[in-house]
């Protein structure tokens, strides 16, 4: 990298996973599987919502939103790393690589939020049933999107807008595969302080009040289930949040690897490995989460399959 302070046209090159030719034709085989698998699996969710009536409830339309926003995270960072490596261009514009870090930003925001708004729709639905379509009504579940979607757009501003004001050396090689903005902040040439409470701020309000809330929503779930006296209204009631639990395991797990990783190691390979799980794998492993934990998914998605088949 060249020394100096620079305030013109910057070089981007994101320097991936690895330089290895053979591993990268393994890296793009294997990254291009998973992709595809995310679109289908998220997609099929979504068709399957849509053609089902029975799934026009507050739950599901929730879920099909979660769906849509995790085929766009995913959309906002693997796309680019398989073109670097079938054309073997690592270059990304400075313009390009700040509105995928901004991209990338809202749909991680965004599903955030609507883990959130689904924990307080199963708080709803177990600890006052008789209320639940009184409380969960199709104007309420409307503004909650709304909020969610809004919150995630404006929220990603701050840490985008932030990041205009850096300055870089001439040529800025990113050890990983798209432009992250903890590694952006490491190789800018001047202060960063501004940067680095921005992001504290907006990283904190966004995932502690979320967090809190899917915690509350759940303490109130287990409390009112262990008030049920027999072990299948127990279960039932288990059952109907149990593929939301397991996504929120999921999803928070993986994004806690990513900051335990860059907080308490300098080994870069370990960030670019838990963000290859919360970027990829998470999304990924969604549908098939919610399709084998949930009979009224599988079964919708039985009949679509179904459907689509006698069609062709």
């Amino acid at each position: 990298m060249e020394p100096g302070n620079h305030t013109g046209i910057v070089e981007f090159y994101l320097l991936g996973l690895s330089e290895n030719p053979e591993v990268q034709s393994a890296l793009f085989g294997l990254f291009l599987s998973l992709y595809l698998v995310t679109i289908f699996g998220n997609v099929l969710i979504i068709l399957a919502i849509v053609s089902d009536p029975k799934l026009h409830t507050p739950m599901y339309l929730f879920l099909s939103n979660l769906s849509f926003s995790d085929v766009c995270f995913t959309s906002a960072t693997v796309p680019k790393m398989l073109l670097n490596i079938q054309t073997q261009n690592k270059r990304i514009t400075y313009v390009g690589c700040i509105t995928q870090m901004y991209f990338f930003t809202v749909f991680g925001l965004l599903d955030n939020l609507l883990l959130t708004v689904m924990a307080y729709d199963r708080f709803v639905a177990i600890c006052h049933p008789l209320h639940y379509t009184v409380h969960m009504n199709p104007k309420l579940c409307s503004q909650l999107l709304l909020l969610a979607w809004l919150t995630s757009i404006l929220g990603a501003l701050p840490e985008s807008l932030t990041a205009l004001r850096l300055s870089f050396c001439a040529i800025v090689e990113i050890p990983h595969y798209f432009c992250e903005l903890p590694e952006i902040l490491k190789l800018a040439c001047s202060d960063t302080f501004i940067n680095n409470v921005v992001l504290y701020i907006v990283t904190g309000i966004m995932g502690f009040f979320p967090l809190a809330g899917i915690l509350f929503s759940y303490s109130q779930i287990v409390t009112s289930v262990l008030q049920i006296s027999t072990a299948g209204g127990k279960y039932k009631a288990f059952s109907t949040c149990g593929s939301h639990l397991s996504v929120v395991s999921l999803f928070y797990g993986t994004c806690l690897g990513v900051y335990l990783s860059s907080t308490w190691t300098q080994a870069s390979w370990a960030g670019v490995i838990a963000s290859v799980l919360y970027t990829v794998v998470t999304p990924m492993m969604n549908p098939f989460i919610y399709s084998l934990r949930n009979r009224d998914m599988k079964r919708a998605m039985t009949m679509l399959l179904c459907n689509l088949s006698s069609l062709s």
